[in-house]
């Protein structure tokens, strides 16, 4: 999988923007065969002195459906942090 390079991330980051597609290939060196299915993640996070910077990577559909339950769980601890807060 390619993945650009690193994005500093901090306290201090802005979350601006995520997209995604489906992708798949015809021809991959790494691929057991043909069609593999992949998902192609654009991040872009605004740094503390405001410049727009771009993460991209591609992911499996298995590890794709793992990053989306990873983010469901983060929000669920969220919500409960939000009311214990509240």
């Amino acid at each position: 999988m390619e993945e650009s390079s690193e994005l500093p991330l901090d306290a201090k980051s802005e979350f601006i923007d995520f997209q995604w597609k489906l992708g798949l290939a015809a021809s991959c060196d790494g691929c057991r065969s043909l069609k593999y299915r992949y998902v192609a993640v654009m991040l872009k996070v605004a740094d503390h002195s405001g410049q727009v910077k771009t993460k991209s990577f591609e992911k499996t559909v298995p590890q794709f459906q793992n990053f989306d339950r990873q983010f469901k769980e983060i929000a669920a601890v969220i919500e409960t942090v939000k009311w214990i807060i509240w």
